[in-house]
């Protein structure tokens, strides 16, 4: 009788050129050296590398005559072979071997990524298992929307939220162009979600009042429209997200003076933004930390994102989750559900309905 084979009793032929044995015995890389990758670009990576205390020097050159700033050193390095399946991003702190001199032409070889404290992730729709890793590290995230021109997007601002929560990381909502509207509907829709508000009007005196407040370290300038989001940034790495338009890389060159980003206008006829930032940078920021200013996005899928997780983000109705019945999905149609309650009683908040509606938009994405 003949024999059946199945499928594990294939054996591949080796290779005569491969098939020689490989040791198990792994480079310790003890002489590696640490940095902070703050650029990623076509498999090469800007890495700045840390100082004699571990830290990441971030401080820009001093404006004052006579006093000299730390500059950090920065190298170019490709990653090791054993990497090339590894998502490597900004705010990845990683270890480097080779030449790690930064001087032009040279390449420093990548060849570990830290734990990493945070990692910030998206997927392009709920429906997509698929996870897009956007930045690594981070401390802050900084959702930027507009007042006006383009109109706030309210549902990827949710989504901005829900993201930061589930990965761990302070969200704060800088509101732009507060010049050419007052920021109270946002204010009023996000209250009560646990999430601080700033404001910053996109003037063109803006630069030159940033210009005076760095020339003086021992205070923020009051006059400065963007001194409180500064502070909030202030020795900590955060990045910005938001839709095409809404001030990202007009705020990351207000901040950071040297960055030079390209900046855009929005459309006239579909009221979006185009794509100026073609790529994620890490940026440093003049009183110490680092800024990561990404491309503009239109949507920010949570296919990674369980239930529980989802309800953690609208703290303000959370609590009313506690008095559902068991095995209560919370959807408009859920019997005996007490949501609609809690938001008529005025438990979440003058931004209550308008918050419940977006996640009962968002649940059923969820597993």
């Amino acid at each position: 009788m003949a024999k059946i084979f199945r499928d594990e009793d294939y054996r591949p032929r080796p290779n005569r050129r491969g098939s020689r044995p490989r040791t198990k015995n792994r480079p310790d890389h003890k002489d590696a050296v640490s940095g902070l990758v703050t650029g990623v670009d076509r498999g090469r990576y800007r890495v700045i590398l840390a100082d004699d205390e571990g830290n990441f020097p971030s401080a820009s050159p001093s404006r004052k005559k006579g006093k000299r700033s730390r500059r950090a050193a920065s190298v170019t390095a490709v990653r090791a072979s054993h990497l090339r399946k590894h998502a490597i991003v900004p705010g990845d702190i990683v270890r480097l071997v080779g030449d790690t001199s930064g001087t032009e032409g040279t390449l420093a070889r990548l060849v570990e990524v830290t734990e990493r404290q945070t990692l910030l992730r998206r997927s392009a729709d709920d429906a997509d298992p698929t996870e897009r890793v956007l930045v690594a590290n981070v401390d802050v995230m900084g959702i930027v929307t507009a007042t006006v021109d383009p109109e706030p997007s309210f549902g990827l601002i949710d989504r901005a939220l829900v993201a930061a929560f589930e990965a761990g990381i302070t969200p704060l909502l800088i509101v732009t162009k507060t010049d050419l509207h007052p920021a109270t509907e946002l204010r009023q829709r996000f209250s009560a979600a646990g999430v601080d508000i700033v404001e910053s009007s996109i003037d063109p005196d803006a630069d030159a009042a940033v210009a005076r407040s760095t020339e003086d370290d021992s205070a923020l300038d009051e006059a400065d429209p963007h001194a409180e989001v500064a502070e909030h940034l202030r020795g900590r790495i955060s990045v910005l997200v938001g839709h095409s338009g809404v001030g990202k890389s007009t705020l990351t060159n207000i901040l950071v003076p040297a960055a030079d980003r390209a900046t855009g206008h929005v459309n006239d006829v579909t009221g979006r933004g185009r794509h100026t930032s073609s790529s994620a940078v890490c940026l440093p920021l003049e009183r110490g930390g680092w800024l990561i200013d990404t491309p503009g996005v239109r949507s920010f899928g949570l296919a990674h994102v369980d239930r529980e997780t989802l309800l953690s983000a609208f703290p303000e109705l959370v609590d009313a989750t506690a008095e559902c019945p068991r095995g209560c999905t919370h959807l408009a149609d859920s019997p005996g559900c007490r949501l609609d309650d809690w938001v008529a009683d005025g438990k979440a908040g003058p931004g209550g309905v308008s918050r419940l509606e977006s996640l009962r938009r968002l649940l059923p994405s969820t597993g």
